[in-house]
This record gives C-alpha cells, structure tokens and sequence, in this order.
C-alpha cells in the first residue's frame, strides 16, 4: 500500500487493526483500536495505558502491524511516557473521539504509542 493510499484510507475510517506480537506465544494478536494520525505520524492510546494486553505485548516487540480495510503495513512504535506528550496525545483523541468517549474509555493516561507510515 502507498503512503498516500494509507493516508486516504486512515481519512476515512475511526478505527484500525493493531497486531502486535504475543510475548509468550509469538504470535500475531490483532485488535480494533482507535487512532490519531498526523501526516505520517500515527497515535495510539492504551485504553489502560500500561496495563493494557497490546502495550505489554508491545514493550517485549515494538512492530506493530497496522491494517486500514484490508490493507496491512508494518512499522516500528515507540512509547511515549512524557507526562505533557501524553496529556498532548490524550486532547488529540478528544478532539477526534469526544472528549465523554476518551474519559469513559480511557481512564489511565500513563503512555502512549507513536509510529511512523
């Protein structure tokens, strides 16, 4: 898939797959998670933050395999666990979402995930 593709695919849509690596079994665990992208970048937010399943899974392997109405790509994360970065991210989802449906989903904002399409 094109960057540009991606990008008109991420335009359209509120939700993704996230697939990340289980950290006992190795395999691919894919689950629906919102998103924020800006440009190239692409935010994602913990719904427990570090207590999360993906997260945990993601601090042993940081690919992440992203995929937007069939189309899948891989790409590499990092946690952001800056308190003013995170509060940052956490406005952006509210901006997107509702800011109701982020503090009723959302209840621990300790870290969030970034990556670059």
């Amino acid at each position: 898939m094109t960057n540009a593709n991606l990008h008109q695919r991420l335009n359209r849509t509120y939700e993704l797959t996230l697939s990340v690596k289980g950290r006992k079994t190795g395999k691919d665990i894919p689950r629906p998670v919102w998103f924020v992208h800006e440009g190239s970048t692409l935010y994602l937010l913990p719904v427990q933050g570090t207590n999360t399943s993906w997260y945990k899974n993601f601090k042993v392997n940081q690919t992440l395999k992203v995929s937007v109405n069939g189309e899948e790509i891989s790409t590499k994360g990092k946690p952001i666990t800056d308190d003013s970065k995170v509060r940052d991210i956490v406005s952006k989802f509210s901006s997107k979402y509702g800011e109701g449906d982020v503090r009723k989903y959302y209840p621990k904002h300790d870290v969030a995930v970034e990556a670059q399409l």
